[in-house]
C-alpha cells in the first residue's frame, strides 16, 4: 500500500507541525551536535596560516590533537574563512549546506518538488534533518553535501543532454577530497571520454594552483600525509564504515589483512563498474551515480558516517519503485537510529559484526540489488490512477480535461508521480530511458573523542594526549 499525501493545506500545514515537532524531540533528547568541530579546524587551519605564518598540516585545534587532512586545494579554497570570525564562519557554513541540499534535491526529486511546492520542500527538509548522515554534516560543519553537489551538477548535465559541459565538478570535488574522483572512473567506463578528460584537467589543475600557493604544503601531503591514515583516524573505530572498517574491527587488536582487503576492494569495484555500465547504457545517469557513490563508500580506507550522504542517490532509485518503498521507508528509518553506536565500546562477537556493521551492509545491498540499468520498456508504469487520468478524452470532454499539475490531482499516491525517475523532467522520461570522518549519536558515555560529553574532531578517534 502506497502513502497517500494529504490534499488540502491545512492537512499538510497539521502533518508538517507534527514533523517539526518529532524532529525537535528527538534533536533535543539524542546526543547530535557535535559543537561544529571540523569547522573549527578548516577556521583555525586557514586563520594560523594566514595571520601566524603557521603551516597547514602542524595546526591543532587547542587542546586536542586533531588536524587538518584534506588535500592542499581544500584549504586553498577555504582561504576566505581567514576573513571572518568562527560565528560568521558558522552562519556561512549552514548557508552553504542548505544551498547544496537544496541543489542534490532539486537533481534527485525535481519533479515531486515542482508539483508539492512549499509541503514537499519542508516535507523534505523534516525528513532529512532526522537521516544522520546529514545531520552531522550540518553539525560537524563538514564539506560533504557541498561534493555532492558538484558531483550531481555533472550527473544533471550528462542526463539532461548537456554532457559538452559535464567534468567541472567531478574535477572540483576530486581536489578537494580524494574519494569524488572515482567518478572520473564512472566517466570512462561510460566512455565518456570528454568529460572524463574535463574532469581530470580540472582535478589536475586545481591540484597544481594550490602547489603553486603552497608548495611545501603540497609536499608534505603527496609524499607523507597522504600515506598516513593515522592521521585521520583509527580504522576499527565503529563510525568507520567501509569494507576497511570491517575487517579492522574483526582482527582487532591485530592489523587487518592488506590482501584481504585489496581483494574486497576488487570484487566491489568490479561489481560496481558492471552495474554502472548497464545503467548508462540504459540512460539511467542517476542510478549510475547512485552505483559509483555506494562503490566509494565501500572501497575507500575509512568511510565515517556523515559521509554516507552518498548514498542519497540510492534513495531517489528506490523511491521510483512503488513496490520499494517500505524498502527505502526502512533504510530510512535505520540511518536515522544511529544503531551503529550501539557496538561504541566493543564491536566483537557475531551481534557486532551485524550490528556494528550496519550502514556496511545497507551499502554493499544497494551495490547488488539497486534496480537500476532499467531501459525505458522494463521502467516502472505508472499506477492505475495515473494511467486512467492520462487516457485519451472524449471529444466532448477535451474541452473540460484539466492541465496536468491542477489541484485536482493533489491527493494521488506518492508513488504515481516519482516513478517516472529522479532528476529528469517527466517529458523526457516519457521520450526516453531515465538517463574521511567519525560522527557520533545514541551510544553510553564515553571520554572517546565521539561522546556526548567531549567534543571531537572527526579526523581521528584516538583521545587527546594528556
Amino acid at each position: 500500500m502506497t502513502p497517500v499525501l494529504p490534499a488540502t493545506d491545512r492537512r499538510r500545514l497539521l502533518l508538517l507541525t507534527g514533523l517539526a515537532t518529532a524532529v525537535t524531540v528527538f534533536t533535543a533528547t539524542v546526543p547530535l551536535l557535535r559543537d561544529w568541530f571540523d569547522l573549527r579546524v578548516y577556521h583555525g587551519t586557514v586563520d594560523a596560516w594566514v595571520h601566524h605564518g603557521g603551516r597547514i598540516y602542524d595546526y591543532r585545534v587547542p587542546g586536542t590533537a586533531y588536524g587538518f587532512t584534506y588535500p592542499p586545494f581544500a584549504a586553498v579554497g577555504m582561504l576566505p574563512l581567514a576573513l571572518v570570525g568562527l560565528d560568521t564562519a558558522i552562519a556561512l557554513c549552514l548557508l552553504l549546506n542548505l544551498a547544496a541540499l537544496a541543489f542534490v534535491l532539486y537533481v534527485l526529486a525535481g519533479p515531486l518538488l515542482r508539483r508539492y511546492g512549499w509541503f514537499g520542500a519542508a516535507l523534505a527538509v523534516c525528513l532529512l534533518a532526522l537521516l544522520e548522515p546529514v545531520r552531522d554534516t550540518f553539525s560537524f560543519g563538514q564539506v560533504n553535501l557541498l561534493l555532492l553537489a558538484l558531483v550531481l551538477g555533472d550527473a544533471r548535465l550528462l542526463s539532461t543532454g548537456r554532457a559538452r559541459r559535464a567534468g567541472v565538478g567531478i574535477g572540483l570535488a576530486a581536489a578537494v577530497k580524494l574519494t569524488p574522483a572515482l567518478f572520473i572512473a564512472l566517466l570512462l567506463v561510460a566512455r565518456r571520454w570528454r568529460a572524463a578528460g574535463l574532469a581530470t584537467a580540472v582535478a589536475v589543475a586545481a591540484t597544481t594552483a594550490s602547489a603553486w600557493v603552497a608548495p611545501g604544503a603540497s609536499r608534505f601531503y603527496w609524499t607523507e600525509a597522504l600515506w598516513d591514515t593515522s592521521r585521520i583516524g583509527r580504522l576499527d573505530y565503529v563510525s568507520n564504515q567501509s569494507l576497511q572498517g570491517v575487517l579492522a574491527r574483526l582482527a582487532e587488536p591485530a592489523e587487518p589483512s592488506r590482501v584481504v582487503w585489496a581483494s574486497l576492494v576488487l570484487a566491489v569495484l568490479g561489481v560496481g563498474a558492471w552495474r554502472a555500465r548497464r545503467a548508462v547504457a540504459a540512460d539511467d545517469w542517476i542510478g549510475a551515480f547512485a552505483v559509483t557513490g555506494l562503490t566509494a563508500c565501500l572501497v575507500s580506507p575509512i568511510t565515517w558516517v556523515h559521509h554516507l550522504v552518498w548514498l542519497l542517490p540510492s534513495f531517489a532509485v528506490l523511491l521510483r519503485h512503488r513496490r520499494l518503498l517500505w524498502v527505502a521507508g526502512s533504510l530510512y528509518a535505520v540511518l536515522c537510529s544511529s544503531v551503529v553506536w550501539l557496538w561504541f565500546d566493543d564491536a566483537s562477537g557475531v551481534d557486532g559484526f551485524l550490528g556494528g556493521n550496519t550502514y556496511v551492509w545497507i551499502s554493499l545491498g544497494l551495490l547488488l540489488w539497486l534496480p537500476v540499468g532499467q531501459s525505458p520498456s522494463t521502467r516502472p508504469a505508472p499506477s492505475r490512477m495515473t494511467s486512467a487520468m492520462a487516457a485519451a478524452p472524449s471529444p466532448a470532454a477535451a474541452a473540460m480535461r484539466p492541465a496536468t499539475g491542477q489541484p485536482g490531482r493533489e491527493g494521488a499516491t506518492l508513488a504515481s508521480f516519482v516513478a517516472t525517475g529522479s532528476g529528469s523532467d517527466p517529458a523526457r522520461a516519457a521520450g526516453r530511458g531515465g538517463s574521511s570522518d567519525p560522527t557520533g549519536s545514541t551510544r553510553p558515555a564515553a571520554r572517546k573523542p565521539q561522546s556526548s560529553s567531549e567534543r571531537a574532531s572527526s579526523y581521528t578517534a584516538e583521545p587527546p594526549p594528556s
